[in-house]
């Protein structure tokens, strides 16, 4: 139950995030986040491609892939989830599931994505995403580690 509720905070979190930051003045973007010497920056931009802006001129292939990638995610989970263990890779999908949903459901219903938070730091400082983004990196990450160790016990 605990991994459908991360599904769930990860995905209403961010939606409630995006709603705001929506709401805002465009004109007053971006700006610093209070308490962190501008080190973060908010921001409101839309994404109408894949990340980076990939393929923004295919509009239907921006919205079909993801739901192809999110759906299979999702199916992963299906099938590991009733199985005892495996905590680590349940864990990393939830995160995966919860991210690619909100991003999915930005791209289905605004035909963009908003991303809203930058780092300023080296390269980072060029990136804008949003915490559904975070969430699918870290649970792909988390994916790759267990992988990573699983691969080096069979050896």
């Amino acid at each position: 139950m605990g991994l459908f509720l991360l599904i769930a905070a990860v995905l209403l979190i961010d939606l409630g995030i995006k709603d705001t930051i929506e709401r805002e003045d465009p004109s007053v973007f971006p700006k610093e986040l209070e308490g962190t010497r501008g080190m973060i920056m908010l921001h409101r931009d839309h994404n109408d491609g894949l990340p980076f802006g990939i393929l923004r001129q295919k509009k239907e292939l921006v919205k079909q892939l993801p739901l192809a990638v999110v759906s299979a995610v999702a199916g992963i989970f299906a099938w590991i989830y009733p199985k005892k263990g495996n905590m680590p890779e349940k864990i990393g999908l939830a995160l995966v599931i919860g991210g690619g949903l909100s991003n999915l459901y930005d791209r289905m219903t605004r035909g963009y994505v908003v991303d809203y938070v930058s780092i300023r730091w080296k390269k980072l400082k060029e990136v804008t995403f949003n915490l559904a983004d975070v969430c699918v990196i870290l649970g792909a990450f988390l994916l790759l580690i267990v992988e990573m160790f699983q691969s080096v016990r069979e050896k």
